[in-house]
């Protein structure tokens, strides 16, 4: 499954998700912080994607309420709804 998310508080304007049953494959986030949002994106593939929101959900950045991590476990809540 592959998922387009469009990021809500953040510096990244979109993150795109592909996933394999509960198996995250791949991340990509367009915009953000690049050296960040690319480590983020390698330490989530092949994590199960309930996982990845435990760890993530609610991360702050810069008292915005809302990271491009944070905003990666609401997309993934999106597609474990859809699931």
């Amino acid at each position: 499954m592959k998922k387009i998310y469009s990021s809500r508080g953040t510096c990244c304007r979109q993150i795109e998700i592909e996933t394999d049953g509960d198996l995250i494959k791949s991340v990509t986030f367009i915009g953000g912080c690049a050296g960040n949002t690319a480590g983020i994106s390698k330490l989530v593939s092949g994590m199960k994607i309930q996982d990845v929101i435990d760890r993530l959900k609610g991360t702050d950045c810069k008292g915005k309420g809302t990271s491009c991590p944070d905003q990666l476990s609401k997309a993934l809540e999106e597609i474990l709804a859809e699931m």
